[in-house]
């Protein structure tokens, strides 16, 4: 799916950035959460280690163990953290996934439905109180707005916003997400 070209383009490391690179970096750490189940930091740089020569045969990488330590991590996941990028890695990857397992993109439904939350209410927060279907204005509410590939379900598009906001407005700029991304219009 060509994952650490992906991840690099929208997210470019720091200058002083060496070794691995961090889509390449990101990839070793997400083959280690499939691998063990666990995602913590310290636990990825003793994995690479048992790893290293299996990880450079198919990578065709110089995969070293401090490309993977627990700060170099944290690292990644402070650059990985930036919303804008997201949307422009998210379009980028989803013609890779699409074409990889032959998928049809033919019904891409949009919803976007609310939760209550066991949250702290702040003023132009995530968690607001206000208007709800379930008529209960006074439980913290998100919304996950999510554009999936009918019908196996896979993401196309994912917004987190505060629940007190009607669902119109943002779908149109959600829906214009999933027909770039797939290169396709016509799509709801």
């Amino acid at each position: 799916m060509g994952l650490p070209t992906l991840l690099e383009n929208p997210f470019p490391p720091h200058g002083t950035w060496q070794g691995l690179s961090l889509g390449w970096v990101s990839t070793m750490w997400l083959s280690s959460i499939v691998s063990r189940g666990d995602h913590r930091l310290v636990h990825v740089e003793p994995w690479v280690a048992q790893r290293l020569g299996t990880l450079g045969a198919t990578t065709g990488q110089d995969v070293q163990r401090v490309d993977c330590t627990a700060d170099r991590l944290e690292i990644v996941v402070r650059r990985l953290q930036d919303d804008p990028p997201w949307a422009a890695f998210a379009s980028a990857l989803n013609p890779h996934t699409v074409r990889v397992y032959a998928l049809s993109s033919d019904r891409v439904p949009v919803d976007s439905p609310s939760a209550s939350a066991s949250a702290t209410v702040t003023e132009g927060g995530l968690f607001p109180c206000g208007h709800r279907k379930d008529e209960r204005p006074d439980w913290p509410q998100v919304k996950v707005r999510q554009a999936v590939l009918a019908p196996v379900g896979m993401p196309l598009a994912t917004e987190v916003v505060s629940g007190e906001r009607a669902d119109a407005p943002r779908d149109v700029p959600c829906i214009a997400r999933v027909q770039a991304s797939v290169g396709r219009h016509g799509l709801w």
